[in-house]
């Protein structure tokens, strides 16, 4: 067994904390990898996974919670708490996407987390796997899934002599299960759902506002998102109402318009104190949002 939250060659599981609460069985094979894991303690716990290049399914096989709150990117909060009825059920993690929660069990909670790496060949090659935007899903059935899911968990720690070849085979077909599901999920209901989080909102608006006069790159905000740059762009524009580029510039003018209203500094050194490097870059970004120039702003407001 590896070590709680220990990655297979550099891809993170789910960490648990306190880490003592559960115990992992892992594989790691070829474009995917296995965490088979086991409740040992009846105790509150946390959960989460970092964002990362891997699509995530979880098959839960029992998990029955005295209360608890889980979390997927671009879902509504799940709150289920009832008995079994997170038994034999399972979720999908999209690539990019953050998993998170706690959970009070009532029985120690036993379930495969299946990591797939949609860039490998064994998937791309013929499946173009990686070209797909998969939807996030909770608390789900399907049966040829589960099925699959369950034999692939059936192979850790097997070490028989054609175990690879039955294991590819295995992952071909949980991926074309993915599909197959994937295509069956209201694209309306994921469009109205795919945005940030609050927390990602919240997070990304507060550093956008104490670094404008920072260059700020599209791949540090998805990175502070923990979401791909393909994902990040997508989600930011549902939850902004625009672009992030043209957001960091609508928030670099306001805070222009505060400054020159103030009248403590010229034009020149407004626009250096917002991110523009030249005066007349920051008056033509400053026409087009306003529909006049820095100065003649300033003026309108004697």
């Amino acid at each position: 067994m590896d070590g709680l939250g220990t990655p297979v060659t550099g891809v993170p599981f789910v960490a648990f904390a306190p880490p003592s609460v559960v115990q992992h069985q892992t594989a790691d094979w070829t474009a995917i990898r296995a965490d088979n894991i086991e409740g040992v303690r009846h105790e509150a716990f946390e959960f989460v996974l970092k964002a990362t290049s891997h699509h995530l399914l979880i098959a839960n096989e029992r998990a029955e919670w005295y209360d608890g709150e889980s979390f997927i990117d671009g879902l509504p909060q799940s709150r289920i708490r009832v008995g079994g009825v997170w038994n034999r059920k399972t979720a999908l993690v999209p690539a990019g996407s953050r998993y998170y929660g706690w959970k009070k069990p009532r029985a120690l909670p036993r379930a495969t987390f299946l990591h797939m790496d949609p860039r490998n060949s064994l998937l791309q090659s013929e499946l173009r796997f990686a070209e797909i935007e998969f939807r996030p899903r909770f608390c789900f059935f399907d049966r040829d899934l589960w099925e699959t899911a369950l034999k692939l968990k059936a192979q850790v720690g097997n070490s028989a002599q054609n175990q690879s070849a039955y294991v590819e085979a295995l992952t071909i077909a949980l991926a074309y299960e993915l599909m197959r599901i994937n295509d069956s999920v209201s694209p309306l209901v994921w469009h109205i759902r795919g945005g940030l989080s609050t927390w990602q909102q919240k997070k990304l608006a507060q550093y956008i506002d104490e670094h404008l006069a920072e260059d700020i790159s599209l791949s540090s905000l998805a990175e502070l998102a923990q979401l791909s740059p393909f994902h990040f762009s997508r989600a930011f524009k549902q939850s902004f109402g625009m672009p992030p580029h043209r957001y960091l510039t609508s928030r670099r003018i306001e805070r222009a318009k505060s400054l020159l209203a103030a009248r403590t500094l010229s034009v020149t050194e407004i626009g250096l104190d917002v991110g523009f490097s030249e005066t007349s870059s920051f008056t033509s970004a400053f026409r087009k949002v306003t529909g006049e120039t820095p100065t003649d702003y300033r003026r309108s407001l004697a």
